[in-house]
């Protein structure tokens, strides 16, 4: 099989990435010098890859307090300080990821990471994880014109690595990835495991998978 002509985009958080435990503990560290309790990892997850913002309100809502983005800025700072501090601290990569990629490099796809997380904080987490080089980009928000769900944001990361818009896949874990796919008329798979509050069978993907090992199977058949 040849995947020559093809690149292939990747969400980071909850499909490359377990990221989780080091997000939320963040997020505890900051809300346990606000003198407020901590959340459970259950109650967050679903958060994961929404942004600092939408953590922080969750997490002062849950202990009864309000959160304002503009008056509180300076806490958003100090979650991002606590995250590089610990990025990979207990974040780490899903089984038979790094084997998957290989596979598609060699088959002669472009590979590229396409995340609505900073792409400072991105390249941050692959480089303390060793995966950065499995990539020929990291393309985070700040890089493009819209961020996920925006077509935009994958058209351009696609442009990026010198692919082509027309002949892409994406593969992420939420509602946003698909959106973001199915903007630009690119198929789409969604790992079961990540962070979406709907089920990800309920996402409108082309196909889910609860490992990476069944990518290939389904990359090979959406991309024939």
């Amino acid at each position: 099989m040849t995947l020559s002509g093809w690149t292939l985009a990747f969400d980071l958080d909850g499909t490359l990435v377990e990221t989780a435990p080091d997000l939320l503990g963040s997020l505890n560290a900051v809300l346990v010098e606000q003198g407020l309790p901590s959340v459970p990892m259950s109650s967050a997850r679903h958060l994961v890859g929404r942004g600092v913002r939408v953590m922080l309100e969750h997490g002062f809502a849950e202990a009864g307090a309000t959160f304002d983005a503009v008056r509180d800025a300076a806490l958003m700072d100090r979650f991002i300080d606590i995250y590089l501090g610990r990025i990979a601290d207990e974040s780490h990569i899903y089984p038979n990821v790094i084997e998957v990629l290989q596979t598609f490099a060699a088959q002669g796809a472009r590979l590229v990471v396409v995340t609505n997380k900073r792409t400072d904080l991105s390249l941050a987490l692959l480089n303390a994880l060793d995966l950065a080089r499995r990539f020929d980009a990291v393309v985070g928000p700040d890089l493009v014109s819209a961020r996920k769900p925006s077509g935009a944001h994958l058209k351009e990361a696609v442009e990026s690595v010198g692919g082509d818009p027309a002949r892409c896949l994406m593969v992420g874990d939420s509602a946003p990835d698909v959106a973001t796919a199915r903007a630009l008329g690119a198929p789409v798979i969604v790992t079961s495991y990540g962070y979406t509050d709907p089920p990800a069978a309920d996402l409108g993907a082309d196909a889910v998978i609860d490992d990476f090992d069944q990518l290939p199977a389904w990359v090979a058949r959406l991309t024939a």
